[in-house]
């Protein structure tokens, strides 16, 4: 039989009290944000690898008026560029280009930004976006105005908040290999060696 000190079992214990509330704990909640008739939910966005030029935010956008809008990125704190993309895959490659003249938002729509479709993307990271900490973007709108919103960042590979766990990232590879930078600021598949 094998005997532990106190210390040992008093150690242990709080340690598994403390796994046993975080993994208790909700995640955290990004904040709504309403600007003239648009609601914005669920804001967030993934960490990144150290050295990642290129990261992404995602939400909700929901058009509660009576006529259409358009949504662009203006800034972020986090990098020298953002722009709404837009991602599809041709022929195993992944092609992001940005939306033209801002993402519309039509009357009583909700659109969703999230990985493998519409997107913020981030352009030239300033520095990697890391899991438990946020960064900010300021949204334009045609007519309900300007907005900053902030988006809490979760674990590379994180799925959506409230999805189920495995969803594909487009910045981890789950297709088979890294992705790269095309001319034309499209992305490529790299294959695996």
């Amino acid at each position: 039989m094998i005997e532990f000190d106190s210390k040992f079992h008093h150690s242990v214990g709080v340690a598994a009290l403390a796994l046993a509330l975080l993994a208790a704990a909700p995640a955290a909640r990004a904040a709504d944000y309403d600007v003239g008739s648009i609601h914005i939910s669920q804001p967030w966005s993934r960490a990144t690898p150290k050295g990642a030029s290129a990261g992404a935010g995602y939400m909700t956008i929901t058009n509660t008026g009576n006529e259409p809008d358009r949504v662009t990125c203006v800034s972020s704190d986090a990098s020298a560029e953002c722009q709404i993309h837009t991602m599809t895959m041709d022929n195993g490659v992944m092609k992001m280009r940005p939306v033209e003249g801002g993402l519309e938002i039509l009357p009583g729509q909700t659109v969703m930004l999230k990985p493998g479709g519409l997107h913020v993307m981030l352009l030239d990271l300033k520095h990697p976006l890391e899991a438990g900490s946020s960064m900010k973007a300021t949204l334009k709108f045609d007519h309900a105005g300007t907005v900053d919103v902030e988006f809490p960042t979760a674990a590379i590979g994180a799925p959506a908040p409230g999805a189920d766990a495995g969803g594909g990232s487009m910045m981890s590879g789950d297709h088979g290999g890294g992705m790269m930078m095309a001319p034309g600021g499209s992305m490529m598949q790299q294959k695996k060696q």
